[in-house]
């Protein structure tokens, strides 16, 4: 495991850590492209309705996305940090660590939210009254990529 102390050799381990990203590395985490429900729907524009709500069909927003990113981002710069020492700064690694507990705090978003509570008239039509799940489709939909940087 790679060590750092005093401010030299942070700057000189930050600049390797640069010259290995190349142009640049970007981790994307949410609904990806291709993500669909069996009939064709894609899973980003149901997880936009209920993050958003959805007027036309009386829908509130459940914002579960908004509310994991203001509540967990904060600590993701140090996150990204230790994920990055763990893994001696191999940057797919860490950068593929840090997807998948990006990835695991918006699913636990998702099973988190309660509010604002579901109607009487869908609690019925599901069964139970979860806002969010309904078939887990969404939910087992959030995935990560990391893309970019030197091929």
């Amino acid at each position: 495991m790679t060590t750092l102390s005093g401010g030299e050799a942070l700057e000189r381990k930050l600049k390797e850590l640069a010259e290995k990203l190349g142009d640049g590395k970007v981790l994307r985490v949410g609904f990806l492209e291709g993500a669909t429900y069996p009939d064709g729907q894609p899973v980003a524009m149901v997880a936009a309705s209920n993050e958003f709500g959805n007027p036309a069909n009386n829908q509130p927003p459940r914002p579960f996305f908004r509310n994991m990113i203001a509540a967990k981002s904060p600590q993701w710069a140090d996150d990204l940090a230790n994920l990055a020492e763990a893994g001696d700064y191999d940057v797919e690694l860490f950068m593929g660590r840090m997807g998948e507990h990006i990835k695991g705090q918006l699913q636990g978003s998702i099973r988190e939210l309660t509010e604002p509570e579901l109607s009487p008239t869908t609690i019925a039509k599901k069964g139970f009254s979860k806002p969010l799940i309904d078939t887990s489709h969404m939910l087992n939909s959030v995935d990560y990529e990391v893309k970019g940087g030197i091929e």
